[in-house]
């Protein structure tokens, strides 16, 4: 789920073709049958990355072949993405983040800036770099925000 997160935050999915730039949305009457489709008539490649748009059930990134889909016939589109490796690097490094700094037993996600009971004492920061390393930021956004700008779009 965080590659799709992730395009969203970006407002970029990767749906253009890097040669000569056009869009490669395919539209029309798709069918979902025993929980798989098949996009190999409209040029999907093994292990390629597409966006389902206008399904009730199956709206998301998927990679190719996608198992699993809630079964459904649908008028909608499939976009056609070309997601850079650096991209799906940084979005598994963004999940394992929000699994370390994240969680409910995490500090970084207590409401409070300081605590202090039975000897023990913790404060945040409100500071820090911006690597994508530290717990200090309080949103996987926030904190990878610097790395995300050279893929970001206006919206």
């Amino acid at each position: 789920m965080m590659l799709e997160e992730l395009c969203h935050e970006l407002n970029n999915w990767f749906d253009e073709n890097p040669k000569d730039g056009t869009k490669r949305h395919y539209f029309g009457e798709f069918t979902i049958e025993n929980g798989a489709l098949d996009l190999s008539e409209i040029g999907i490649q093994t292990g390629q990355y597409f966006r389902i748009v206008g399904s009730v059930f199956n709206d998301g990134v998927y990679q190719y072949p996608a198992n699993g889909l809630a079964d459904e016939i649908f008028d909608g589109a499939v976009w056609a993405m070309a997601i850079p490796s650096p991209v799906i690097a940084l979005a598994d490094e963004i999940d394992e983040w929000r699994e370390k700094y994240q969680t409910v037993a995490s500090p970084a996600m207590s409401p409070y800036n300081a605590e202090s009971f039975g000897g023990y004492s913790y404060s945040k920061s409100g500071s820090g770099s911006s690597t994508g390393t530290s717990s200090l930021f309080g949103t996987w956004q926030n904190a990878y925000s610097a790395r995300l700008n050279k893929w970001r779009k206006i919206k």
